[in-house]
């Protein structure tokens, strides 16, 4: 990491406290497909943006400056950073009023990275990169294909961590034009940036999405290594963006801030209690991170009720299958996380077939989704009474006796059972093991054999 980047600048504010920052590596094409999908997102919205970026090289702006003339029209005041080239200054994006051009020094370390940094009063977003150098490549070299070409960094949606490092580059302009970084900090000031609403973070995270797989298909590689490496790089930030989606909806609730972390903490050790396979824990983790996404709790499904043991019966070995309304689910738009959907989706169904949206009865209702909403609600339920004057071991008790309370009306009798086993534990001093997802690494929470898994999760357990 360059002395004196931004990104080491943000990185070493965070040094050593309680948010340290997750860094991953990303693929040239990774970032440009991100950048695309956040850039023509600004077309879409009113919020006329603060929109501050890095190309690294004059060249690479020149290729872009059409697209930017546009983005110009919807945008409060865009900044761009690059080492002049011929031309630079020139082309005609270059002139519109709300447009400046910050010309870098070559040694400049803010050289080496690519930025794009958007405020809005909507919504906010930022990718944030520095090149690897010929020594960081290895014994490899700096690859002969553009596409191939790797930086180190992160993106994110945070509203706190993206007006931190705006302020850190509109400080590292001021001594390029101190009349501009006056202008961008006024600019900064009077936007007061919020958590995008679920709705907008559906649209944003769709785009991403769309992008990414895009670029997925139109990839051209000489080798399937290399092919693979490239395209586990843009699976891996598929499945950041829905992440980044969920992590923001939880910062969003004041109330119940750590309820994915949690739900997730439960959802694990439910699946070890009732020994379930480790493919499926896994599967269960994801669901419980993303549970909250709100678009996902609207979901309509025309999944026929009753057919769910019938086609069990009939293929074993294939999933059980909810053909969702297309377009209903952000999740669908990635196939590998139609069967996260799907549990997610069914965690409103009751055990008695009451529930929504299938009205499916006792073990028809997939088993991740019975589990899911069994802890997610026991979750819920535990962080409300904590504000109440109760020992640790009172609130786990009446949070139980609430969920015996719909013990074979909504809940699963079997899970019941086995979640006060697990309160037992909990009384009795055992920690939740927390984990935050790794944003950075997306890719972790996903496995080789669910491209080839077809299980269901409609296993018994008596």
């Amino acid at each position: 990491m360059l002395e004196g980047s931004i990104l080491q600048k943000l990185e070493k504010a965070h040094r050593n406290t309680t948010r340290p920052i997750r860094f991953g590596v990303y693929y040239k094409n990774t970032l440009v497909s991100l950048c695309h999908a956040l850039e023509d997102h600004i077309l879409t919205q009113d919020g006329t943006p603060l929109v501050i970026t890095a190309f690294q090289q004059g060249k690479w702006y020149l290729q872009e400056a059409e697209r930017y003339a546009d983005i110009a029209k919807c945008s409060r005041q865009i900044v761009i950073m690059a080492t002049s080239d011929a031309s630079f200054a020139e082309h005609p994006t270059s002139q519109l009023p709300n447009v400046d051009l910050v010309a870098l020094d070559s040694n400049d370390p803010v050289a080496q990275e690519w930025h794009l940094i958007i405020l809005s009063p909507e919504y906010t977003a930022m990718v944030l990169c520095q090149e690897l150098s010929e020594a960081d490549y290895g014994a490899g070299g700096i690859p002969a294909s553009d596409v191939e070409r790797k930086f180190y960094g992160l993106w994110t949606f945070e509203p706190e961590l993206v007006q931190e490092t705006a302020k850190l580059a509109i400080a590292h302009i001021q001594k390029y034009n101190p009349e501009l970084s006056q202008k961008l900090a006024n600019h900064k000031n009077a936007i007061k940036s919020s958590i995008a609403t679920p709705e907008h973070f559906s649209a944003v995270v769709s785009r991403v999405v769309d992008y990414l797989q895009t670029e997925q298909n139109n990839l051209a590689i000489p080798t399937a290594l290399r092919q693979q490496a490239l395209d586990r790089n843009l699976v891996s930030n598929e499945i950041q963006a829905f992440l980044r989606m969920a992590q923001l909806m939880d910062m969003a609730d004041v109330n119940n801030p750590m309820a994915a972390t949690e739900v997730v903490a439960l959802c694990e050790m439910m699946g070890q209690l009732l020994e379930l396979p480790a493919w499926q824990i896994k599967r269960l983790r994801l669901a419980g991170f993303l549970h909250r996404i709100d678009p996902l709790q609207k979901a309509e499904s025309v999944l026929t009720p009753g057919t769910s043991t019938r086609y069990q019966e009939q293929a074993p070995s294939c999933p059980l299958t909810c053909p969702l309304v297309p377009g209903a689910q952000v999740l669908r738009t990635m196939p590998r996380l139609r069967a996260i959907a799907q549990i997610i989706t069914h965690q409103s169904e009751w055990w008695n077939g009451t529930g929504e949206p299938a009205s499916l009865t006792g073990d028809e209702i997939p088993l991740e989704s019975r589990i899911l909403a069994l802890v997610a609600d026991f979750q819920w339920r535990v962080n409300n009474i904590k504000s109440s004057q109760k020992t640790r071991q009172e609130i786990f008790a009446q949070a139980l006796d609430e969920c015996r309370q719909q013990q074979s009306t909504r809940f699963d009798p079997k899970l019941v059972d086995a979640l006060a086993l697990l309160v037992m534990g909990l009384q009795q001093g055992l920690d939740l093991p927390l984990m935050s997802p790794k944003l950075s690494t997306g890719v972790w929470l996903l496995d080789s054999q669910w491209d080839s898994y077809s299980k269901t999760s409609t296993a018994q357990h008596k």
